[in-house]
């Protein structure tokens, strides 16, 4: 019994088809399938942001529909967003070319601060530490300063010599007691 495509109607033969869909009798041609995928897939979606294919919600304070690399390239139409919200991360990077020093940070998306930063290093050697998420990133990173200093060996604006592991146990301690 010769099969067709349930889509196109072309018939299917073993370059068109499947292996394991002949198995579960799928009568659909690879290429019909491709087209469906695409067209199912939630990334074609316009409405939608995906930033190096993760998906961003609407009420992300930089939404703006599309798919972007980061979220530098994401145009930033939407940066009165930014400014009035307060939710994001204070984060925790580090470089061995300081060795001994952190930098404790806010972002709307540490991750995306981090790569940010990799431009900057020939060996793309910045590490994100620890991204903790917060409702107020303006306050818990200004906490989070203001402890850092008390521990710190020396500090330079963001940066501060003291242990990874002090740094990390700050970020976290300081959403839980905020959180609380």
């Amino acid at each position: 019994m010769i099969k067709k495509c349930n889509t196109c109607n072309v018939e299917l033969t073993d370059n068109n088809w499947q292996p394991a869909w002949k198995l579960i009798d799928r009568t659909q041609c690879k290429e019909c399938s491709k087209k469906n995928n695409k067209a199912s897939n939630p990334s074609n979606n316009p409405k939608r942001m995906f930033v190096d294919g993760k998906y961003i919600k609407q009420t992300h304070p930089l939404y703006k529909a599309g798919n972007y690399k980061s979220f530098g390239d994401a145009a930033f139409e939407s940066l009165e967003n930014y400014k009035e919200s307060k939710e994001g991360e204070v984060y925790v990077i580090t470089n061995p070319a300081w060795k001994g020093w952190v930098k404790i940070g806010m972002a709307v998306d540490s991750r995306d601060r981090c790569l940010s930063y990799q431009t900057s290093s020939p060996f793309r050697d910045y590490k994100l530490e620890v991204a903790v998420s917060v409702d107020d990133r303006r306050l818990i990173e200004s906490m989070a300063h203001e402890r850092a200093s008390w521990v710190a060996e020396e500090e330079k604006c963001e940066w501060f010599k003291m242990p990874v592991d002090t740094a990390v146990e700050i970020a976290r301690s300081l959403k839980n007691e905020v959180s609380s």
